[in-house]
């Protein structure tokens, strides 16, 4: 998939993932280079915020088939994270697109995602 530009905002952009676990998975991203979105200003962590909201109603405007969505941020090296730069992972969701969506992200942890 070509990663083009959604949408931004003064301190953030958002993209189509260049490797997308579903269809119009999208990431937001703060333009200033942070490891850590614990490490960004306030202002840039609204600007992700609200984002992810403008980002969600253009991606259920563009696609119908979307039922929900999983929100991930991989902040540090042992939470899964490969790309030092902060972003967001935004990633919709269908009915039956997995067989037991139950637990969402705690399934990222083997056994954590019934309970």
């Amino acid at each position: 998939m070509h990663i083009s530009i959604l949408t931004f905002l003064d301190s953030a952009i958002s993209i189509f993932d260049k490797y997308p676990v579903t269809e119009h998975h999208c990431l937001i991203i703060p333009k200033r280079h942070k490891a850590s979105f614990f490490t960004l200003d306030p202002k840039e962590q609204q600007d992700c915020i609200d984002l992810i909201n403008q980002v969600k109603l253009q991606l259920c405007d563009m696609d119908e088939t979307i039922t929900g969505f999983n929100l991930g941020i991989n902040d540090g090296v042992d939470a899964g994270q490969t790309i030092p730069h902060c972003h967001i992972h935004l990633i919709p969701r269908r009915k039956n697109d997995v067989v037991e969506p139950r637990g969402g992200i705690r399934n990222i942890i083997p056994g954590k995602g019934k309970y």
